[in-house]
């Protein structure tokens, strides 16, 4: 990548002394008079490109994401997309699995599982969602890199900003907006493409027949990417993600972050390549600011760890590069802990720490629930039934002496097979259908069958009582059995 970090510049004497910046003091007075503003107007923030094991790292993640984010909806599975959330219909189908909203359960459980893999992560190792797979640092970085090819590195930016309105300007502007609007509507268009069929949604789109909700959806999510991620950018992170108020809190002192060595890097100083900077007593930082430079929030992490840092790490892979310029060990910035800055840890300590008692808890209750979780999933049986009474005629008499009841069958097929059934009924002496039930269920469908169950009426008394609606398979391997009540007048 261009714009590469490099030491700090030559300064013009080895033995100069450390440069202390000297404190500015504002008088009180001055401070009543200038705090009209009660919010800080923000500086826009011109991150650097970086390259290093995690900026390879963040770039893997945007590639996974992205192609599972765009290749999914247009996968074929059985006929139809591979992942679709069909409405209109009431179904839900995730590959080979077929959901209806009488399944709001899984996506309860699911909820609760990312909760606690959040936890489990975050008290490992800090925010790597937010620096890693967070939607708003992938796209930013999408962003970025479509602004950098367009703009030019991080110089070239900051002074195509403060150059004059010009014809030149207006183009490249035009061109990085236009490119920016482009992965937005596309971004809407595919995020749309779940709820609809994405080939269905694109046919419509090019001959300008799609819906007016759809329409609303893809210029909405669309609009919204750009809004975050080619606009406000680091504004989301610092004022808007909740995540970054309350971190702290699944934060201990055995977490990784990432972590500027005070004690080896102060007192900083600029100086000379080779030179015994440690007999002129400065520490190992160069204080050539390009940790800041590259921040993606623009903090500084050598004032410590900050809410505002989302752990992208790119900090570490700048001051890494300019340590190997000045031949000076790398990890002056680094993962590590609070308790192994404090105590010295090496790496195997640091490990050692890793397995505690909260970390034991998280891992424990996010297995169980997984287990549940997949369990629940394979084991569930592919139809379902519910029972409804008719309600319009609680009982009548018909040939032979015999009570009737007259139900609705509710019969859910959530698998991607045709399934055979047979229906039938127990619970009371003599007790019967009308007629026999052998019914045919399609793939991913829900049917409505009219059932009538007859009772001898001699010896049965007034009042409810109870039966037993079963239905089992074809091949006797499937037994479903659901309570209703029958009505004696």
């Amino acid at each position: 990548m261009s714009d590469q970090p490099s030491p700090a510049k030559e300064s013009a004497q080895a033995t100069a002394k450390p440069k202390v910046r000297p404190r500015k003091v504002i008088p009180v007075a001055s401070l009543a008079a200038e705090s009209d503003d009660l919010y800080e107007i923000r500086r826009k923030v011109y991150p650097r490109a970086v390259s290093g094991v995690f900026a390879n790292w963040r770039w893997a993640m945007v590639w996974l994401t992205q192609i599972l984010f765009y290749g999914f909806c247009w996968l074929p599975w059985n006929g139809r997309q591979a992942v679709l959330f069909d409405l209109a219909h009431r179904k839900f189908f995730v590959l080979g699995l077929v959901f209806s909203p009488q399944d709001v359960l899984y996506l309860a459980v699911l909820l609760i599982i990312s909760a606690l893999a959040l936890f489990l992560f975050t008290a490992v190792a800090g925010r790597l969602w937010c620096g890693y797979t967070c939607p708003q640092t992938v796209y930013t970085q999408m962003f970025l890199w479509i602004e950098e090819k367009i703009e030019g590195d991080r110089s070239k930016r900051m002074k195509l900003d403060a150059a004059p309105a010009s014809p030149r300007k207006a183009v490249i502007k035009g061109s990085k907006y236009l490119a920016w609007a482009l992965l937005s509507l596309w971004t809407g268009i595919t995020f749309v493409g779940y709820f609809t069929p994405i080939r269905e949604l694109v046919a419509d789109l090019v001959h300008w027949s799609a819906g007016g909700w759809e329409i609303f959806w893809i210029l909405f999510y669309g609009g919204f990417t750009y809004l975050m991620a080619g606009v406000m950018r680091e504004q989301v992170c610092k004022y808007m993600c909740p995540y970054a108020r309350f971190q702290s809190v699944m934060f201990d002192a055995d977490t990784l972050v990432i972590t500027y060595d005070q004690e080896r890097g102060d007192p900083r100083g600029s100086r000379r390549k080779g030179i015994d900077y440690k007999a002129q007593g400065l520490g190992d930082c160069v204080d050539c600011g390009i940790c800041v430079q590259v921040c993606p929030t623009g903090i500084d992490i050598r004032d410590g760890l900050q809410y505002e840092c989302i752990g992208c790490a790119a900090c570490i892979d700048a001051c890494d590069q300019v340590m190997d310029k000045m031949n000076y060990p790398r990890g002056l910035i680094r993962y590590s802990t609070e308790n192994a800055v404090r105590k010295h840890w090496g790496r195997k300590e640091i490990l050692a720490h890793v397995l505690r008692p909260r970390t034991l808890i998280y891992s424990g209750v996010l297995a169980a629930i997984i287990i549940g979780f997949v369990w629940g999933i394979v084991a569930r049986e592919p139809v379902r039934m519910d029972v409804m009474r008719d309600r319009a005629t609680l009982a009548r008499e018909v040939e032979d002496g015999l009570i009737e009841n007259a139900y609705v069958l509710q019969l859910m097929n959530v698998s991607e097979e045709t399934q055979h059934v047979r229906l039938s009924v127990s619970g009371l002496d003599g007790i019967r259908l009308a007629r026999d039930q052998v019914i045919d269920l399609a793939p991913a469908v829900t049917r409505s069958v009219p059932v009538q169950v007859r009772v001898p009426g001699d010896n049965l008394a007034r009042g409810s009582h109870k039966i037993f609606f079963e239905l089992k398979s074809a091949d006797g391997e499937m037994a479903l059995r659901e309570k209703s009540t029958f009505i004696m007048q």
